[in-house]
This record gives structure tokens, C-alpha cells and sequence, in this order.
């Protein structure tokens, strides 16, 4: 069974400068905080979540049966998995870079890796992607080559946070597949688990009926359910449009500051890019890592991806920079 790996905190606790996930470095946002304290936690939310299904619908302008609420949106793609399965499914397919809940998902639910496209009953993207944060290649000619017998599901994780162009597909495409938003990145309050997907406009039904039936009683808690309401309003729209304005800035600044130091890096349209170390620290990238995780620094190690000796680094403000361009420039030596 695949061993998940995910960026953030780990058994050492909170790191002091996190590059290793990729949340809104503005956040969090100020009114969220808020609603999240005073969110009601001695009852339990509705567990149809009427009043947030509407809010949701509206706010995208579709229909509120096409909102599936979802406990995180690791929790949905286990959930749209076995849903897949149990409607006969046998394959999956993912880009060759993908987060990799999708492939432990499939493994679980004993779907099998298929070599293309048209292979799967199940097909994954996602927009930018991860770990590159790169537009995905072929996602309009993908969508149009969908059968009836195929479940595409688009993870727009980040594109709250797409700092260059636009997704390519076209209100009509969109309406052909499954999206997976997922709001706490965007909000920069990753602790709170809540998520939820917009089904197709023409969704098969039992599949449709196979994933809420598989849902747990409550899908989201009270403060999952405040998050979501809280993500659907124009204020939030417009603090997280501040927040791209800001990030386009300092992720230039960052930039500029690993190529002044011979670091190689990927294009990127999101707040977040993948970099290759110079040879001095790629030939031993495990001890500097190490290293720097000591010093309060933490990188995302892109092995997990199949790109060795590469690095994911989320996009930081000018002071997290400067305490992260002291570490990284630290010999390792020096380091505890």
C-alpha cells in the first residue's frame, strides 16, 4: 500500500518557515477567523447541509443537487474511487505528476493504473498542477474525448490561487466533468477540513446517488461548514484577489533570489514552483534538508512526484524569505 506524503507540520512539529505546503501566504483571512471562532460546536450542522448547498449552487451558478459537500478533498477522492468501483470501474489514470492521493485511492478500492487515457473509467487532473503548478497539457482535448462511461474529476485546488492565465476550458466543458474545490489553501487555514464538488451537469445517477450514499452521516463539522460560507462570498473573492497581487511579487522576489544563488527553476502559474539545487547541495539533498528542517525550514522533497533532486517551495513574504535565504545559505556544517 502507498505511504501518503503530504507537505506541512510532521512528528517535529510546526516548522517556523513551512514552504512545503502550499497555502495562501497572506493568510489567513481575517473575516474566516473569525466566523470560526464564534462557529457553533455543541450542535451538530445539518448533516444535508441545505442552507450551504444553496449558497454553493448559487455562487456557481448550477443547480444545489449538483453540490456534493466533502469532509476534505482527500476524503472525496477516496469517496469518488469507490464510487467508480462499485459502479464496475476497473482502471485509473492520472497525469505522470499527480498529488498522490489519487493513486492511493485507486490502490485501495483495486483500481488499476491504466497506460492512457481512454483506458480508464476514472480520469484525474488538475489545474495548475501539482507538484509544477503548470496548466495541464491536452486537459481540452481530454475533456472532449470523454465517453459517457468515463468520470473525469478536475482538483482545483489551486486555481483560487493561479497567479498567470486562466483555466482553458469553457463553462460548457466544465459542465462535463466532476470539479473538486477545496477553499482552506486559498483562505490560508489548512487546519479546517472542508471541501466539496460540483457534480456534471449530465451526471449518471446512480453514480451520482453511489457518492452521497457513501458519505459519512456528517460530512463536514461546524467549522467546516463556517469555512465554506465564509469562501462564498465577494468579500472573500476580493481579499483572495488582493492576495494574488501581493504573491505575483514575491514570488518574483524569490525567484530572483534562487537564480542569483544557481538555483534552477520550473515555470510556474501558481504560488508555488519546483526548483533544482545547485550540484553542492543536489548531491546530497537529504542531509540538507534534514538541515534545514533543524532550522525551522521545511522543503518539499519532489521524489514522491518522480522528480529526485527537486524541491516544491510555496511562495513566502519578503520577511520568511530573508529567514529562509539564511538557512539555505547556511553551510551545512554549521548546521545542528
Amino acid at each position: 500500500m502507498l505511504t501518503p506524503t503530504h507537505g506541512g507540520p510532521d512528528a517535529d512539529g510546526v516548522p517556523a518557515h513551512d514552504l512545503s505546503s502550499n497555502a495562501n501566504a497572506c493568510g489567513p483571512y481575517p473575516e474566516a477567523v473569525r466566523v470560526l471562532r464564534d462557529a457553533d460546536a455543541r450542535h451538530y450542522p445539518d448533516p444535508a447541509s441545505t442552507a450551504l448547498r444553496v449558497q454553493l449552487a448559487a455562487w456557481h451558478g448550477v443547480a444545489p443537487a449538483r453540490i456534493v459537500p466533502a469532509a476534505s478533498g482527500s476524503e472525496f477522492i477516496q469517496r469518488i474511487s469507490a464510487a467508480v468501483a462499485l459502479q464496475g470501474g476497473r482502471t485509473m489514470w492520472q497525469p505522470a505528476q499527480a498529488y498522490g492521493d489519487y493513486a492511493r485511492a485507486a490502490q485501495a478500492v483495486g483500481l488499476t493504473r491504466a497506460a492512457e487515457p481512454e483506458q480508464a473509467a476514472l480520469l484525474w487532473a488538475c489545474d495548475p498542477s501539482s507538484p509544477l503548478g503548470q496548466p495541464q497539457a491536452d486537459l481540452v482535448e481530454r475533456v472532449a474525448a470523454l465517453r459517457p462511461d468515463q468520470t473525469l474529476v478536475l482538483d482545483q485546488a489551486y486555481e483560487p490561487l493561479r497567479l498567470q492565465g486562466a483555466l482553458a476550458l469553457t463553462p460548457d466543458a466544465l459542465d462535463r466533468l466532476w470539479r473538486l474545490v477545496t477553499p482552506n489553501k486559498a483562505l490560508g487555514l489548512t487546519g479546517v477540513r472542508a471541501a466539496y464538488a460540483i457534480a456534471p451537469l449530465e451526471i449518471d445517477p446512480p453514480l451520482l446517488a453511489r457518492v452521497r450514499a457513501l458519505a459519512p452521516s456528517w460530512p463536514l463539522g461546524s467549522h467546516g461548514e463556517a469555512l465554506l460560507q465564509t469562501w462564498a462570498t465577494l468579500d472573500a473573492e476580493d481579499w483572495v484577489a488582493a492576495s494574488r497581487v501581493r504573491l505575483r511579487e514575491w514570488k518574483s522576489q524569490q525567484i530572483e533570489r534562487l537564480h542569483a544563488a544557481g538555483w534552477r527553476v520550473a515555470p510556474s502559474v501558481a504560488n508555488f514552483f519546483v526548483a533544482t539545487p545547485p550540484p553542492a547541495i543536489g548531491a546530497d539533498l537529504g542531509r540538507h534538508l534534514g538541515a534545514w528542517r533543524a532550522q525551522g525550514v521545511k522543503l518539499r522533497d519532489c521524489a514522491s512526484f518522480g522528480l529526485p533532486g527537486r524541491l516544491r517551495m510555496a511562495v513566502v513574504g519578503p520577511a520568511a524569505q530573508d529567514a529562509v535565504w539564511r538557512v539555505l545559505t547556511s553551510p551545512v556544517a554549521e548546521c545542528p
